[in-house]
């Protein structure tokens, strides 16, 4: 199959949509697939065409640059361009996958689309999503298929777009089996991480806040604050103002080690992640198939994962101490049990199955 997979960005930019894309088209062409994404660059820095382990790569330029809604034209012209027999498009919250759904739609390329939702720091915006779905769901409900990577993320659009449950598939982002790695790096019982990108509804600033009763309680507690993002100086002014400039360290990881990633993940304690809403975090999955505890909020994916048993939570309206408090009762925790996850091997063999039902119609 010659397959088109759309997202507004793509390897070096790394995120949850990004390593699922990159994961899964690898073992796409492992099949003998042919893959190309189409991705956009804001900067201008990176190459408008380029293969990378196999994966054809198309860049088209968008604006502006600094916002996250930006416009992309030249998403219809490459679609145009050439015939497909899939055109997958990744995550539905910038113009980019409404620009690719419609030049599917008018170009008559079958289309499909998983959601890969996520949070939003701007109460604004997240206030207008309702909007956003009603604009959407003409296009979403013309697609050939539709994916979701969680049973609450399914309802969600279910009911938000109007659409009949049975539309959709539910296809969880995988996790690679490290436990390799995790046993080869040594685990420091005291090291908390909280990774994800630097904004506010990822809930960094709430596990900053607990530390001071944190260290109260255990002096010799670690915190690594792994991302990339706005919210950065707002967060090293946290650490300041509350004068934990020698237990927390903020600090961006160059997403194309996923080695290097994988192995600082591995000597933490404790993997916190506690965003106001998250679909199926790729992060989370990456900790617990290094065999790390994870602690969430309460809330959109993270509460299924709990009730699977893979994760612990606690209420997304919790206060700072009582943040601390279960902070470490799962530190003091014996690690959890082993859990069976899907991997990335078994989310690409049910997207393959997908795609050879769009064609077979």
């Amino acid at each position: 199959m010659n397959i088109l997979m759309v997202w507004a960005r793509f390897l070096p930019e790394m995120g949850g949509i990004e390593t699922h894309i990159h994961e899964v088209s690898r073992r796409l062409i492992e099949n003998g697939h042919s893959i190309t994404v189409l991705a956009t660059d804001r900067s201008g820095m990176f190459p408008k065409h380029e293969i990378v382990h196999g994966i054809e790569i198309i860049r088209v330029a968008a604006h502006p640059k600094s916002k996250d809604w930006y416009f992309s034209p030249g998403v219809f012209r490459e679609i145009w361009r050439r015939r497909w027999d899939v055109i997958h498009v990744q995550g539905y919250h910038t113009f980019v996958p409404l620009f690719a759904m419609l030049s599917s739609l008018l170009s008559r390329q079958r289309y499909v689309l998983t959601f890969h939702s996520g949070g939003h720091s701007s109460p604004f915006r997240v206030s207008l999503r309702r909007l956003q779905w009603a604009l959407l769901a003409p296009l979403v409900k013309r697609a050939s298929a539709l994916v979701g990577v969680s049973r609450s993320e399914i309802e969600q659009f279910s009911h938000g777009m109007g659409i009949p449950r049975d539309r959709f598939r539910l296809i969880r982002n995988g996790a690679q089996s490290l436990h390799a790695i995790a046993e080869s790096v040594p685990e420091n019982p005291n090291l908390i991480i909280s990774m994800g990108r630097l904004e506010r509804y990822k809930g960094h600033h709430r596990v900053i806040a607990a530390m001071p009763e944190i260290l109260r309680q255990r002096p010799q507690t670690r915190l690594h604050v792994i991302g990339g993002g706005p919210c950065e100086e707002e967060l090293k002014q946290l650490v300041d103002r509350l004068g934990l400039g020698h237990a927390v360290q903020i600090f961006a990881w160059d997403p194309t080690d996923r080695l290097g990633l994988a192995k600082q993940v591995a000597s933490c304690g404790l993997f916190v992640l506690l965003s106001d809403y998250e679909a199926h975090p790729v992060a989370v999955m990456e900790a617990l198939g290094l065999g790390r505890k994870v602690l969430t909020t309460d809330n959109s994916g993270f509460t299924e994962l709990a009730e699977l048993g893979w994760i612990t939570t606690i209420p997304e309206h919790s206060d700072a101490k009582q943040v601390a408090k279960a902070i470490m009762d799962r530190l003091d925790a014996s690690r959890s049990r082993a859990v069976t996850l899907p991997s990335w091997d078994d989310a690409t063999s049910a997207i393959l199955r997908l795609y050879s039902d769009v064609i077979g119609r």
